[in-house]
């Protein structure tokens, strides 16, 4: 009994420099450290060697008056902003592009890659074709195409191709109604926000009352009710705060309403088509990687086509389709910088360019414009790695 309760010595602990995870971080803290001493001295040299040649160094460039104009801007500007203001507009159009590329390229890519696994043979093939024609095609050339075939030579504004008397599209863009915010507008915002976080907490209640009972329950279509309905009747209880500025036709020009410039749609459809075939081929091959006994027990349990695609296939599929989905985004991201071929103000046109050509600080602009698109990539980067950990298949 006595050899029972008899305590077992500890392992003396080794001394610290002798753990693997001490010495782990120790040459790791070692190895950032000296990355970043190199870049610093890399940096310090640079400034310094063009602080000999005479040539201004520093940030200071960016409080001083730009002195030119910018085709499109989201936010007021003229000649009279600074360069840190173009930096700005230049941004926010670069943003713009962007995210409204990723929108369009998903939707056209989950459709033709959906499209292209049809039983129907026309719809099958023509999916094929979109797929094979616009992956295969250099994305400036489309954009170019896009641009300089398809845009430029539409008539000028007073010949517009006119729609209803609301929409006029010329070689000057395509002009419509913009709409005017009136006074407790704010009041249907918030109402917009609370209908999506209830149609949120809806989907969530009605899928653990399926889990639970087996029940369905319609959560898409009350969904659609509260995003619409509770909006609306805010909207009318408000007095209807909104109007609309029409455009209309002057002497040379349109005035009013607000304008699709020809470079921005072109640039849009460039990017949103050319990506949508990468993305179509990613959601071909996610689909496939589901094993069709998952489809077959679906319809054993009674579920229709579009159920069973919606219900069974595309959740299994994401997981295979959001890695490749993210690197797609991430190009296309960066393929907006192609703009400066067609004179669309992003970033590298507007900073890059002309402001790095006025004020000669190539050093600041470029570190800057780099900065930037790293930022954003690492944004999306991270986002989709959390959807798609999120989505992942928990295994015990």
């Amino acid at each position: 009994m006595a050899d029972e309760h008899r305590k077992v010595p500890e392992l003396a602990k080794p001394a610290l420099w002798r753990r693997p995870a001490v010495r782990s971080l120790f040459f790791q803290i070692l190895l950032v450290a000296g990355i970043g001493f190199f870049g610093y001295t890399i940096f310090q040299n640079t400034l310094h060697n063009m602080e000999q040649r005479g040539i201004s160094t520093g940030f200071g460039f960016l409080d001083n008056e730009a002195g030119f104009g910018i085709l499109m801007t989201l936010i007021p500007f003229d000649e009279t902003y600074t360069y840190g203001r173009t930096f700005l507009v230049g941004l926010l159009n670069t943003l713009l592009v962007a995210s409204l590329g990723i929108f369009f390229a998903t939707i056209i890519g989950f459709i033709m890659g959906v499209a292209r696994l049809s039983r129907n043979w026309i719809i099958s093939r023509l999916a094929t074709i979109y797929i094979e024609v616009f992956r295969n095609i250099p994305l400036l050339l489309q954009i170019m195409f896009w641009y300089f075939a398809v845009l430029r030579p539409l008539p000028g504004p007073r010949q517009s191709l006119i729609l209803n008397d609301t929409f006029y599209l010329s070689n000057r863009g395509l002009y419509m109604p913009s709409p005017v915010f009136g006074e407790g507008f704010w009041m249907v915002m918030v109402g917009l926000a609370v209908a999506i976080v209830a149609s949120i907490l809806v989907i969530r209640w009605a899928r653990k009352r399926q889990e639970a009972t087996g029940e369905q329950f319609h959560s898409i279509y009350a969904s659609i009710g509260l995003v619409i309905g509770l909006p609306m009747l805010i909207f009318l209880l408000a007095g209807s705060p909104l109007s609309w500025d029409f455009p209309v036709l002057q002497r040379f020009n349109m005035a009013g309403g607000m304008v699709i410039i020809p470079e921005l749609a072109a640039l849009l459809v460039a990017l949103s088509i050319y990506t949508g075939a990468f993305i179509a081929e990613a959601v071909r091959s996610g689909i496939l990687a589901v094993s069709h006994g998952q489809t077959e027990a679906a319809h054993a349990l009674g579920l229709r086509p579009a159920s069973t695609l919606r219900l069974v296939i595309i959740p299994q599929a994401l997981r295979v389709i959001i890695p490749q989905l993210t690197s797609q985004y991430l190009n296309l991201t960066k393929n907006s910088s192609l703009a400066t071929a067609i004179g669309y103000p992003d970033l590298v046109a507007v900073f890059a360019g002309t402001t790095l050509n006025q004020t000669g600080q190539a050093v600041e602009v470029i570190a800057m414009t780099m900065a930037v698109y790293l930022a954003i990539s690492l944004t999306i980067s991270l986002f989709m790695n959390w959807y798609n950990k999120r989505i992942q298949l928990v295994e015990r």
